[in-house]
């Protein structure tokens, strides 16, 4: 039987959502997918966490992989077992068991033909930062930003984003994926006091292209950049062209549309 669930999560503690390997060995550093496998393993075949019941394994698929520092509010994860799960008791229990920022807060019955990272439609991701002079002691690990940002001139370069292109020039090197075109149906800039949000759904992303494309953003803001440049950077196919990757702190996967 095929099971799906939502989860949530902080990133700042994981070396990102999933398992890292290097060499053919897995990496020991904390990943949202270890603890998320643990917590399921632990309640469905029960006992210690020993090497007896690790070989037993509980495998888990995520919609997408997210970098050390995003957080989710609507990462989306299946996984199959032959044991029938009562939902309501499943998730108190799994959620007694997870560390305090990861949290599980659906669990559903889904057809064997689902797959939580291939069947998925649109991902809606959101960058925030904070747009003040000086630091307040609550900013935590925020981006701040000390010069006044335009949103009318940021949602005018964002809006040539929109659609499908080959954004090339917004992914870092290690994009295994070969294919590098995506289709943006939401690009949009809000400023509510001094938090700034921007909103990015589209049926695929590259890696880092999120952060990249508010790098650029930042740059056409900071040198004064006629708006028009997003254009140029994106139809230059070069990663060279575009700003800076900013800070995974304050990216946060939003919702997986199926």
């Amino acid at each position: 039987m095929r099971y799906a669930l939502d989860v949530q999560y902080r990133g700042k503690n994981y070396a990102g959502s999933q398992i890292q390997f290097e060499g053919g060995k897995q990496i020991d550093e904390p990943t949202i997918q270890g603890e998320l496998e643990r917590a399921i393993r632990t309640l469905i075949i029960g006992g210690k966490d020993t090497a007896e019941n690790n070989d037993r394994q509980v495998k888990t698929i995520f919609s997408g992989r997210t970098d050390k520092g995003v957080n989710s509010l609507g990462q989306v994860v299946h996984f199959d077992t032959d044991k029938e799960i009562v939902a309501s008791n499943f998730i108190y229990h799994i959620n007694e068991i997870l560390p305090d920022d990861i949290s599980v807060d659906n669990l559903r019955v889904v057809p064997d033909t689902f797959h939580a990272q291939k069947s998925a439609k649109a991902r809606y991701y959101r960058y925030e930062l904070i747009n003040r002079r000086y630091k307040q002691a609550f900013d935590g690990d925020i981006l701040r930003v000390k010069y006044e940002l335009d949103v009318e001139r940021m949602q005018t370069a964002l809006n040539f984003l929109l659609g499908e292109h080959d954004f090339s020039s917004f992914k870092s090197s290690g994009t295994l994926n070969p294919s590098k075109v995506c289709t943006l149906t939401e690009a949009r800039v809000e400023k509510q006091g001094d938090r700034v949000f921007i909103h990015l759904e589209g049926n695929r992303f590259l890696y880092n292209m999120v952060r990249t494309i508010v790098g650029t953003l930042l740059e056409i803001e900071g040198h004064k950049l006629p708006v028009e440049h997003m254009k140029e950077v994106l139809e230059a196919r070069d990663r060279r062209k575009a700003g800076q990757t900013v800070s995974p702190y304050g990216l946060t996967l939003m919702k997986v549309t199926y």
